[in-house]
């Protein structure tokens, strides 16, 4: 049969607190209703949907590189209600329904869902929790068959006392979907459209309710507000630096890392505690990362060391490299094998040639460094007219001063000498030295000014 994925993204979430809608608010970085639609394509479903209601525009516009179906839920009258807005668009195999803001959802659980689905059969996620507060309850027959649910505010005291929960996770075939959602009521106590309510019709019907259960409960765990939003975030977190650690990376406190994308380590990696990795990272072999340094969609290659408080940035440091404390490389930054941007140090849009040097308080940017350059501390590439950009270059071997203004557009030779303190607005050639400073004056007997009063 073939599939059909319903994502249910309409709710507005107010308990956020947010004009953001609800399922954009990002987890590890993505927002939650891509988790689910990540997940979702490693099931191979014909056709994908997202039932969108509030903040529809900016949830098209969020989506908008996925190959996914919008079906628009104007009025939130509750889930049944909800799929029924994507009830044209779906095939005639099976229909997987999904909600946005339960993004932990695994696909090994979902495949175990699906197995039983067919034209005698639908099945149910249900979880069993020590506090089932809240949820709907599986009721099942003497024989043990699931044969309805029953939502907490519906239930009676019995009925509350039962530990097995509904997950709103369900599939059934499409045929099955069309013929009981238009026979659903919102006669309870909600006035909505509950699709839990098509459990007991399929008993009716003598279609067997198949139910599987998540190897945990995290999986099934919904978020409504920011605190279980934070509870779902260190639980990633903690699922993601378990898997760093079977790869053999060594974590100084796994409970003190943010991954917030991808991140790609080699042997004998070593990650200090705080640190936080964007985007696309990858690690090379023996890198070490120290306390608190945030790393962005950047490649380091292998045996760098990177001290404390760095922030890099769509860099690629080709290895060997020693990088800060307090060093931030922004994008465009590619340094050779061996080369050190120390404490203090920015770089933007740069290249830095095999065993150069800029170690402390520089500014260098929209500039070209060969190799075994030294650059003195407190020297900028004055690279910014006020309206366009201009380029350094620095040839290999040179040596600039500290506190040097390099006024681009400047070309410094190979094996040239800047003079600490200069303003260089003028090439200098290969193998010399340039000095551009005023001359110092001294006063013999000088009488510092007294405060008066």
């Amino acid at each position: 049969m073939t599939l059909d994925v319903v994502i249910l993204a309409a709710g507005k979430g107010t308990r956020m607190r947010s004009a953001l809608p609800k399922v954009l608010h990002p987890l590890a970085g993505k927002p939650m209703v891509r988790h689910l639609l990540d997940t979702a394509a490693g099931l191979d479903a014909e056709r994908t949907h997202v039932v969108v209601g509030h903040g529809a525009d900016t949830l098209r516009e969020a989506l908008a590189d996925y190959e996914v179906n919008f079906a628009l839920q104007a009025e939130q009258k509750g889930t049944g209600h909800a799929v029924a807005q994507s009830l044209d668009q779906l095939g005639d195999g099976k229909v997987l329904v999904l909600y946005g803001d339960v993004p932990l959802i695994r696909r090994d659980t979902l495949r175990a869902l699906l197995a039983p689905v067919d034209e005698d059969h639908m099945a149910l996620l249900t979880v069993t929790l020590e506090d089932p507060s809240g949820y709907g309850r599986i009721l099942r027959n003497e024989a043990g068959e699931a044969v309805a649910i029953v939502e907490q505010k519906d239930a009676s005291e019995a009925q509350r006392a039962v530990r097995e929960c509904n997950t709103g996770i369900m599939a059934m075939t499409a045929a099955q979907l069309r013929r009981w959602l238009p026979r659903l009521s919102a006669e309870n106590a909600q006035g909505e459209y509950y699709l839990t309510d098509v459990i007991a019709m399929a008993a009716a019907d003598g279609i067997g309710v198949a139910t599987a259960q998540p190897s945990r409960p995290v999986e099934v765990e919904g978020v409504n507000d920011r605190r279980q939003m934070a509870r779902l975030e260190r639980t990633l977190q903690a699922d993601i630096a378990d898997d760093l650690m079977a790869q053999g990376v060594a974590l100084r406190d796994p409970a003190r890392l943010d991954v917030r994308g991808q991140l790609e380590c080699g042997h004998d990696v070593e990650i200090d505690v705080g640190c936080i990795f964007e985007g696309h990272v990858e690690l090379g072999e023996g890198v070490k990362v120290g306390p608190h340094c945030v790393i962005r969609d950047s490649h380091i290659g292998a045996e760098t060391v990177i001290e404390a408080h760095s922030v890099i940035e769509g860099a690629v440091v080709a290895g060997h490299n020693q990088l800060g404390p307090f060093a931030r490389l922004r994008p465009g930054t590619r340094l050779a094998v061996g080369a050190r941007v120390g404490n203090f140090v920015e770089t933007k849009n740069v290249e830095v040639g095999e065993g150069s040097k800029i170690n402390h308080l520089s500014y260098i940017g929209d500039a070209r460094l060969g190799q075994g350059v030294n650059v003195g501390a407190g020297t900028i590439t004055c690279n910014y007219d006020g309206a366009n950009k201009h380029r350094t270059d620095i040839g290999d071997g040179a040596f600039i001063g500290s506190n040097t203004a390099l006024v681009a557009p400047v070309s410094i030779g190979k094996g040239a000498t800047v003079g600490a303190g200069s303003t260089i607005n003028r090439d200098v050639a290969e193998n010399t030295l340039a000095v551009e400073r005023s001359r110092m004056t001294t006063k013999d007997d000088w009488q510092r000014p007294i405060k008066r009063g």
